[in-house]
């Protein structure tokens, strides 16, 4: 695995972006989700208006990548970086940090269109491919 994929990007992808799904061919076998990713898509599809088609392009995408849940490697350096962010006076959202935190403790560059709200982490390694 190479990349931590975001779900806004999982968004883009699922809705067809050319350069996503480009990126997505090109980086095939490398793509990981975490699972915090896996619950925010799911709970997208779990809304009354969401259609039956978007169910199983979700349940066909978590099937077709990567997913890392979190475990006590994770939720440690989750500890470690929220506690970072909070003494710098730039905490992330909890589900944010975790990603975070997923990407840091498994050496993946985080794929995600909200770099402002990722920049601060330090180490973390980050790229928008809706730029």
């Amino acid at each position: 695995m190479n990349f931590l994929i975001d779900t806004n990007i999982c968004s883009a992808y699922l809705k067809g972006n050319p350069v996503v799904w480009n990126k997505f061919m090109q980086y095939s076998g490398g793509l990981a989700i975490s699972v915090v990713t896996a619950g925010e898509l799911w709970t997208w599809v779990s809304r009354g208006k969401a259609s039956e088609r978007s169910r199983r392009s979700v349940t066909n995408f978590i099937a077709s990548v990567d997913v890392i849940e979190i475990d006590l490697t994770i939720a440690l350096r989750f500890g470690e970086l929220r506690g970072t962010m909070l003494d710098h006076g730039t905490p992330l959202p909890d589900m944010d940090a975790l990603i975070a935190a997923t990407a840091l403790a498994e050496d993946l560059t985080l794929v995600t269109h909200n770099v402002a709200d990722f920049q601060p982490v330090p180490d973390l390694r980050i790229e928008d491919w809706l730029v």
